[in-house]
């Protein structure tokens, strides 16, 4: 489980923008860009990072 705290101060690698925490993985609605979780350690390698389309980002939002 990821710290609230935590939550509250992370931001997205690529544009430095706001992350969305939903189930699992954290979403930039900006680059459309998710990052997984693995292992309560979130991957903000930008390689690992995969890029989702607006019904991608609609089903996880609607899943969380």
């Amino acid at each position: 489980m990821i710290p609230e705290e935590l939550i509250q101060i992370l931001a997205c690698p690529e544009c430095k923008g706001e992350l969305l925490y939903l189930k699992d993985v954290f979403v930039c609605e900006n680059c459309m860009l998710k990052f997984e979780i693995i292992d309560d350690i979130p991957d903000f390698l930008p390689d690992d990072a995969q890029k989702i389309t607006q019904e991608e980002l609609e089903k996880l939002k609607n899943e969380g």
